[in-house]
């Protein structure tokens, strides 16, 4: 053959289709991944078993802190930027008293226990197909019991955070520089840890910078959205309001937390196929 498959007989070179463009463009790319992986459906399934998992977890753990003990309440407070009404709403809807120690159960323990490895499943799902690796081996289950624990000394260790650097400009600037490195470092140890250290950690950089970045980013939307909607869902449907708020930025974090680590290995890809040429 003489002539290239893409150019017809007489010479002329076919046009390629919108669609196809879009396809073969890092956009579509992404945009067709994010629909492989069902991105919303498992924003949604993060958010339901963060809320069951991290509300009772990050409330016995403040409760048996000697200091600050609001708990998953200071954590949504701080994560959304809520003060005034809001914020009291949200601290009235999940703080509980120090007697939550005595009263949980071993049932209680053992639910959590239980929801708490479904939630650190589903993430760990969620990056091993992100990157296409099979899943781990079963004996490997120990990962998601540990990642469970950072996580909420994490979360814990940030929120409380707000009450230590608290005053003028220096320590908002200290606190916000403390919470975007401590918040990179954790998201790129996680993906790595729980894919069982089978990719790189120079490809999952750019997926916990994007992550963090979009965090930082649904502080500022809560801020403006979901703050005033607080009050008025309160106002409107009680306490049911503020859950349905409280959930909605839930399903954002979840949105966040894969739809950050997709585009890091989409950002990764691209630098991959730039440096072959």
């Amino acid at each position: 053959m003489t002539g290239s498959s893409d150019v017809p007989p007489d010479g002329r070179r076919r046009r390629r289709t919108p669609r196809a463009v879009w396809h073969d463009s890092a956009l579509g790319r992404l945009w067709q991944h994010g629909g492989e992986l069902e991105l919303l459906h498992r924003a949604m399934g993060f958010a339901a078993l963060s809320m069951v998992t991290l509300t009772p977890l990050l409330i016995v753990v403040a409760a048996a802190a000697p200091f600050e003990h609001r708990g998953f309440a200071l954590w949504v407070i701080d994560g959304m930027s809520l003060s005034g009404h809001p914020a009291d709403a949200v601290e009235k809807l999940f703080s509980a008293p120090r007697r939550v120690l005595s009263t949980t159960s071993a049932f209680s323990v053992l639910a959590v226990a239980l929801f708490g490895l479904s939630f650190a499943s589903s993430v760990q799902n969620g990056y091993e197909r992100i990157w296409e690796i099979p899943a781990g081996p079963w004996h490997h289950a120990w990962r998601r019991v540990v990642w469970l624990a950072a996580l909420t000394a994490y979360l814990f260790s940030e929120a409380e955070s707000g009450a230590v650097l608290v005053g003028g400009l220096t320590e908002t600037i200290v606190r916000v520089a403390l919470t975007v490195f401590f918040g990179i470092l954790f998201f790129w140890w996680g993906q790595h840890f729980l894919l069982g250290e089978r990719v790189r950690w120079s490809a999952l950089l750019p997926g916990a910078v994007a992550t963090m970045a979009g965090l930082v980013g649904l502080r500022g939307f809560s801020y403006v959205v979901f703050s005033p909607l607080i009050v008025n869902n309160a106002i409107s449907y009680g306490t049911v309001g503020t859950v349905l708020v409280v959930q909605s930025w839930l399903i954002g974090v979840g949105f966040v937390v894969f739809g950050g680590a997709l585009l890091g290995r989409h950002i990764h890809d691209a630098v991959e196929r730039h440096a072959a040429l």
